[in-house]
């Protein structure tokens, strides 16, 4: 039962892991889209004088949801700023702590930007605020942003575990009963011999 629980566990993981990394590539094509759109107004606006409409506002919107697709992945694969300075001569354990103890500030923090995220996206749509050139619905864009955020709350619950697992004293091995073979050969012969003893806890 407790291998069955452990194996779903890190299928769960996993998948979670797999969904991460979608999420921030599909992020990492949506600021590709926003270059290349940004890229054309500005030849648009050279050759042709007519600049893609609303473009600092397809930017600012664009860039922001792009960014938040990024933290989960950042979480989970430990790519955030760091200042190794401070535990470049830590043990592992000391380590593992302090990782500890920042991936549950960073679950803390968020939960709570998931939290007032998806207040905003309520309070917006029911306004249905939308941007001054392009007319964009404002609340469109916290949709992805709010799966960003319950996606960065997942990461650091699996960085918690991984940092609990990294904390925990490795068990040491307890010796077995039987019977071990070895062969032992003579100084300046080619002859062996076979030795056979009991080993016992």
């Amino acid at each position: 039962m407790s291998q069955q629980f452990v194996s779903e566990r890190a299928g769960l993981v996993g998948l979670a892991r797999r969904v991460i990394e979608l999420w921030a590539l599909a992020g990492g094509l949506l600021l590709l889209a926003i270059v290349l759109a940004n890229a054309y107004s500005l030849a648009a606006d050279i050759l042709f004088k007519q600049p893609l409409r609303g473009d600092f506002e397809l930017v600012t919107v664009g860039v922001a949801v792009a960014a938040f697709a990024f933290l989960p992945y950042c979480q989970i694969t430990g790519a955030n700023v760091t200042a190794d300075i401070f535990t470049q001569n830590a043990g592992p354990r000391t380590v593992a702590a302090l990782g500890l103890l920042s991936a549950i500030i960073a679950l803390a923090i968020s939960v709570l930007l998931l939290w007032r995220m998806s207040a905003g996206l309520i309070s917006l749509r029911e306004y249905s605020e939308t941007t001054e050139v392009m007319g964009f619905v404002i609340w469109y864009a916290y949709v992805p942003i709010v799966v960003s955020l319950a996606l960065l709350a997942i990461a650091c619950l699996i960085s918690v575990y991984d940092s609990v697992r990294g904390v925990k004293p490795a068990r040491r091995p307890t010796p077995s009963r039987g019977w071990t073979c070895a062969s032992v050969s003579r100084p300046g012969t080619s002859s062996t011999r076979a030795t056979i003893s009991s080993a016992s806890p």
